[in-house]
């Protein structure tokens, strides 16, 4: 039995075994493949610095930037000349000018953040050689737009880390930065304190005649350093030193056949990558020209760069896809469109799976306006590697460049294996040229071992060259792993003796040395064990109606884990004049082709509004910030669809029920291993001394004469109201005569006889009609009154509810179903309700022409009755006890008048109660332990009920703490939703309630009474917010009661030890045990803060003459300790019986007369219907026996049987409920076989769709389980009941009818 157990534990990570007939690679290993050599040419410069002195002063008038306005105008031409004098200058401010002589704030070799908008190229170039010029490190980085800039904060940390102080900026970029009132820069999220350093030249001084910048030949020392943004959102800074930066621009020189005095047309980012290296940094080594577009030109106009080039008969431009694919939908309105003189144009994402479209597209639209084929230039590029690959310009007429048609299915084992274009599930690659000048390259395995791959396999970029950058700026760690790489051949040897440094791009080396690049190393998502890449599935998604529906560049795909595995999440703008049927229309189909192409399924596809997903400068989707909105729940989509059924395939198996194990052997099992029989008992009510005074008599009715004879002025009851203030009060001897005057108006209007039954409908508080202004005496004194009043008629009295005057059509069925299925021949009520029951409004919810005759008890009459009813046989009915179940049962049960004494007198013993008492119950007086403590325990016991309806708290919150704390109250008794509302209501305001006096150091116990597990989180919750007003951490219990035992558990233990244990420590009665194993229906004690661990709190100590044992529900043989079984309970007070219409016998003999089949069968026990297990614990009770303590798991009737396992609700509902600041409540049940979650969002409308992943996402992690459907609903729709439990059923009842009128439904595929 327990090996079997132990198998039930397998981790759902589900090794997915290998699949036989999965592609293997078969090639041979690779060769190490070497670019032609750097050819040494003469008249290259010695440095950046010295080519830019050579051009500044013997071509100063050349030009070397132009810049264009938004209107496409050229704006501004910057000179050789110009660029050198400035560099100067800035080189010398920065040097001389900041801080003092004696303690310059810029050294050599400090770093600097250059912070330069898109459209001022100029002013960047200036202070990018200033910089070099003053032996500056520039860190380029994007200009912060509001101090929550996507990945900004990331930014802050990479300036932080690099010790920067100084930011240098243009003036317009400066006037433009966020300011304080008084003017200031505040400092950005995540930022270092920096001065900002203003670089235009008339603010900075002249540098004197004799100085001159120290130019040096290009050196390692650093020359600047680029960021790079991590899959994970974090930015590394990546150093290029100036050989480094020199080396790559003569490979880049001789690659593209740079001259001097060329045109190149910019349209990159020149702050990094191919924007920066071709068009700041190779441009000045050449003295080009550079005609740099800015992004919002493009926005405005996206054939400008194709009109630039035209103009100024350009022979380069550097573009990326986008810009071709914008120029393509926007070149019918242009005519005289000739780009004959173009010798390169460089595609810099070339690289990218889905560029090939763009440029096949292109050249097919412009080549007959002069573009020659072989111009197509595509580049592959890494900020570790800097350019990695570059197509050359071939000559005409020579072969056409290389194509790859792969087959996906293979490229998700990381093989290769070439297809046919027919196919769809293809993917098709441009190659990106070859190895660069003066480099090496191979392929290594991503993972593990650099280990060199075999030619047919996709493996990870990596170059030996100068041209690289040297390390990722201090981390060590990092940088050895990234630019220290040494491989390694299949027998484990290193093939030389030079670093490599990995390009972060995945691929392969084709035929005659051609490079082809499958994706990124930062887009891999390895699903089920097989690798798909970002970019591909975005292509497949795009070529689904591309166009019509989202826009181009607007898809991000990411992966997130979600149990043991990544799970496809596809995000993407959707245009403003979609329709809903469009949208799904379109997620279907996307689903459909990535699952056909790919052989993967999308976990989830999500639509959201256009432009709102948070945007990289130059306009991309900024992934790792959009994954974190997801994640967070802060997205805000449109629409979403979930796929959890389809994706998930590694869930743990199914549970299989093993054949049943007798309950003998299990019994035996049980003795062998030493494991005690579960059972625990209270005191024995036969051994207890005490001068109990009601023991005397049989019938409550008798004590309270007694007590009207003997005590006749002793206070009883004290009623409250929302202020605080005594609304009415009973004395023994008024409540004596009161309930006289009522038997004589049973037997004198409604002529009742011995036995009948009586429904009383009174409301705890005062009620007010919404038509009427007035309210009437204190009717929570008058449901006791009418409740003696019955039993001095020998009537069998029922308490009901009333209907919620606001609530009728919901609240009115319920109080006819009761006193039509307890029988009652006359309904006793107050005026107010009396009307309200023949209302219109009650017309039009029930027929209220059946209703028996109602009697109205404001107006009693005068005369006594002749003679009080003496009832003989103890056995008989007292009183019934009518409540509606959490699943929507009504069950009434039957009291006796001997459980009624025995179960006051447990009470008393448990509590201690004495008439010197006083005890605050804030309870509803209806059904259960409420009841009892309202109404029976101070007529039993003398002690004083201040009773404080529960309902006026919501009126004022602090009514009842005030009143325990003005009473000086010692013992207190409430339920978990005024619990609530005082955590809720008053979490602000313990200081107030502080210095307005109130004082609980006073309260010795406070009683939440319940008939459910305990609510942990929501009891330390409260004894941590009223700490500071006194309430001992100790002083907060629970009780446990069901309809077979109205209190089977109550008060909490002042035992042995608690007293010297002081506070400290966690609660002894407190375990943790495996949620995994719970839903074997096992119990497996773990450490707090375990994986999976769940916080089970005891209910309490067991009330004297109750014994428990815990038994298998189904076999009904006895456990053993610490096993999950049914709670059955043997005592004096249990209920004798079900009341029902149906005489449903079989059940009645069940739940109420049970025997265990093994062990001792002849004590008869009543089956609770709550699961739970007993355990010793360490501490002793005051007669030194080791304490027993019951733990309560949930309701059986409650428990979901799901995938053979059994799942408590409040498990799955405490997830949800964590996953989402605005989920306040949450409700689970079972639709055929689906999980259904409801949701309460507080929140505006928008966020709702956030929830729908979320929640899927945390109830499959922490529950193994797929749910089926997500409803999101308003505030206040899970129905609550009286206690505060959930009516789940009715909920289920209101979603099948299509009557919760929620936000949003989502039904997971």
């Amino acid at each position: 039995m327990y090996k079997l157990f132990a198998l039930l534990f397998v981790n759902p990570r589900a090794v997915q075994q290998p699949d036989p007939n999965q592609p293997k690679a078969e090639g041979a290993q690779m060769v190490l493949l070497r670019g032609e050599q750097l050819g040494v040419v003469t008249n290259w410069p010695p440095s950046l610095e010295a080519a830019l002195q050579r051009w500044g002063t013997i071509s100063p008038k050349a030009p070397c930037l132009t810049t264009m306005d938004n209107n496409g105008k050229p704006l501004y031409v910057l000179t050789y000349g110009k660029l050198w004098s400035r560099s100067v200058k800035v080189a010398y401010n920065l040097l001389h000018k900041l801080g003092t002589k004696q303690e310059p704030l810029v050294r050599p070799g400090d770093r600097v953040a250059l912070v330069f908008p898109n459209n001022d190229p100029a002013a960047f170039m200036t202070a990018f050689y200033g910089c070099l010029l003053a032996e500056v490190v520039p860190v380029p980085i994007e200009v912060p737009l509001t101090r929550k800039d996507a990945g900004s904060q990331q930014i802050g940390f990479l300036l932080g880390s690099c010790g920067v102080t100084v930011a240098l900026t243009s003036d317009a970029c400066h006037k433009g930065l966020p300011k304080s009132p008084t003017g200031e820069i505040p400092q950005f999220k995540g930022w270092p304190k920096v001065l900002w350093f203003v670089t235009e030249s008339k603010h900075l001084s002249k540098p004197p005649r004799d100085w001159f910048p120290h130019i040096k030949d290009a050196n390692q020392d650093t020359a600047y350093i680029e960021y790079k943004t991590c899959k994970d959102g974090s930015v590394l800074g990546v150093t290029v030193m100036r050989i480094a930066m020199l080396t790559h621009c003569q490979a880049l020189t001789q690659s593209c056949s740079y001259t001097e005095a060329e045109t190149i047309v910019n349209v990159l980012d020149f702050k990094k990558d191919v924007g920066l290296w071709h068009a700041v940094l190779t441009s000045v080594m050449n003295m080009m020209h550079v005609i740099s577009i800015p992004y919002a030109l493009m926005k405005v106009n996206p054939l400008s760069w194709i009109q630039k080039v035209c103009q100024n008969k350009a022979k380069v431009a550097c573009v990326k896809s986008r810009d071709m694919h914008w120029a393509l939908v926007a070149h019918r309105e242009q005519r005289d469109i000739n780009l004959s003189s173009l010798r390169m144009l460089v595609v810099a994402d070339g690289s990218n799976p889905w560029s090939i479209s763009s440029c096949d597209a292109f050249l097919n639209v412009f080549q007959t306006k002069g573009l020659k084929p072989e111009v197509i230039c595509p580049c592959a590029s890494s900020p570790e590697a800097l350019t990695v690959a570059l197509r050359r310009p071939v000559e005409e007429g020579s072969d056409p460049p290389g194509r790859g048609v792969l087959s996906m299915q293979g490229l998700s084992h990381g093989v290769i294996r070439v297809d046919s274009e027919e196919k769809l599930s293809v993917l098709t690659l441009q190659d990106v040229g070859s190895v660069m000048p003066g480099g090496m390259m191979c392929v290594v395995k991503a993972e593990g071992v650099p280990q060199l791959c075999k030619t047919d396999e996709i493996g990870e970029l990596c170059v030996c060259t100068v041209a690289t950058g040297t390390s990722y700026y201090g981390l060590a760690g990092m940088t050895k792993n990234t630019f220290e790489v040494f491989p390694v051949s299949n027998t484990g040897a290193p093939i030389g003796e030079f670093p490599f440094t990995r390009t972060g791009l995945l691929g392969f080396i084709g035929p005659a040395g051609l490079i082809f690049v499958a994706g990124k190393m930062d887009g891999l998502m390895v699903v089920g064990g097989r690798q798909h890449n970002a970019d591909d599935i975005v292509a497949t998604a795009l070529a689904v109606e591309p166009m019509k529906f989202v826009y181009r560049g607007r898809i991000a795909v990411f992966s997130i884990t979600v149990l043991h595995d990544e799970r496809i999440v596809v995000v993407a703008e959707q245009r403003p004049d979609s329709t809903e049927e469009d949208s799904f229309q379109w997620m279907s189909r996307v689903l459909q082709a990535i699952d056909g192409i790919h052989q993967v399924g999308v976990y989830c596809l999500a639509l959201v509004p256009s432009n709102t997903l948070p945007k990289t400068p130059l306009g991309g989707i900024h992934l790792s910030e959009t994954k974190q909105l997801f994640l967070e729940g802060a997205l805000h989509p449109c629409n979403v669809l979930m796929c959890p059924h389809t994706c998930v395939t590694n869930l743990p198996k199914p549970r299989q029920k093993q054949p049943e194990i007798g309950p003998a052997s299990v019994m035996v099992g049980n003795l062998v291993s030493g494991k005690r029989i579960a059972q625990a008992s209270g005191r024995d009510l036969a051994q207890i001394e005490d001068n109990d005074q009601a023991r005397k008599f049989l019938f409550l009715s008798e004590v309270l004469q007694w007590r009207a004879q003997t005590t006749p002025d002793h206070v009883l009851y004290t009623l409250l109201n929302s202020r605080g203030t005594i609304a009415s009060s009973l004395t023994c001897v008024q409540l004596h005569k009161r309930a006289e005057k009522i038997a004589g108006m049973l037997a004198e209007r409604a002529h009742l006889q011995d036995g009948d039954h009586v429904a009383l409908v009174y409301p705890p508080e005062s009620f007010i009609l919404p038509t009427l202004f007035f309210s009437p005496p204190s009717p929570g004194i008058d449901l006791i009154v009418a409740f003696y009043g019955c039993l001095y008629a020998g009537c069998v009295p029922i308490t009901v509810r009333p209907p919620h005057p606001q609530n009728i059509a919901t609240t009115l069925p319920t109080v006819k179903m009761i006193v039509e299925v307890s029988r009652s021949v006359c309904v006793m009520t107050t005026q107010l309700i009396c009307k309200l029951l023949r209302s219109k409004e009650a017309s039009a919810a029930v027929d209220v022409r059946t209703w028996p005759p109602v009697l109205d008890t404001d107006d009693l009459p005068k005369k006594k009755p002749p003679l009080l009813y003496k009832p003989s046989n103890p056995d008989t009915l007292a009183y019934m006890d009518f409540s509606v179940s959490t699943t929507g049962m009504l069950a009434g049960v039957k009291m006796s008048h001997t459980a009624t004494s025995a179960f006051c007198r447990s009470i008393k013993l448990q509590c201690e109660l004495y008439p010197s008492r006083e005890v605050a119950i804030c309870l509803d007086p209806y059904c259960g332990l409420g009841f009892v403590l309202w109404c029976l325990c101070s007529v039993y016991s003398g002690h004083q009920s201040i009773l404080i309806p529960p309902a006026e708290l919501e009126v004022n919150p602090a009514l009842w703490l005030s009143v325990v704390s003005q009473y000086k109250v010692r013992d207190t008794f409430c339920s978990y939703s005024v619990m609530e509302l005082c955590t809720k209501g008053l979490g602000l305001q313990t200081e107030s309630l502080k210095s307005r006096g109130l004082d609980l150091s006073r309260v010795r116990t406070c009683v939440v009474v319940a008939e459910e597990r305990p609510r942990i989180a929501l009891t330390q919750s409260f004894s941590k917010l009223f700490k500071d007003l006194g309430l001992h951490p100790r002083a907060v219990s629970t009780s446990f009661g069901c309809r077979v035992n109205l209190a089977i558990c109550l008060q909490p233990h002042r035992l042995g030890k608690l007293a010297d244990q002081g506070t400290s420590g966690p609660d002894p009665t407190t375990v943790f045990v495996d949620m995994r194993a719970l839903r074997h229906d096992r119990v497996r004690l773990v450490e707090r803060g375990s994986p999976h661990s769940l916080p089970l709190m005891e209910s309490g100590k067991i009330l004297p003459g109750v014994r428990i044992i815990i038994a298998n529900p189904e076999t009904k043989g006895p456990m053993g300790e610490s096993h999950l079984g049914e709670i059955w309970v043997h005592s004096g007070h249990n209920a004798s019986g079900y009341f029902t219409v149906y005489g449903d016998e079989a059940l009645q003999s069940d739940h109420f007369n049970s025997r265990l089949s093994f062990g001792d069968t002849q004590t008869v026990w009543a089956r609770t219907g709550y699961l739970g297990f007993l355990r010793r614990t360490e501490l002793t009770d005051a007669s030194g026996e080791r304490h027993d303590a019951l733990y309560v798991v949930g309701a059986l009737e409650e428990a979901m049987e799901l995938r053979g396992m059994r799942y408590h609700p409040i498990d799955i509902e405490t997830s949800v409920i964590r996953t989402h600041k605005s989920i306040t409540e949450c409700a689970v049940f079972t639709w055929t076989n689906l999980l259904v979650v409801v949701v309460e969002l507080d929140g505006s409308e928008h966020e709702a769709l956030d929830l729908v992943p979320l929640v899927t996402n945390v109830v499959l992690e922490e529950h193994y389980l797929i749910v089926g459907v997500v409803v999101v609903v308003d505030i206040g729709v899970i129905p609550i009941n009286s206690r505060g439990e959930k009516q789940r059923m009715h909920l289920r009842d209101g979603f099948l009818a299509d009557q919760l009128d929620p936000i949003y439904v989502a039904y997971n595929m």
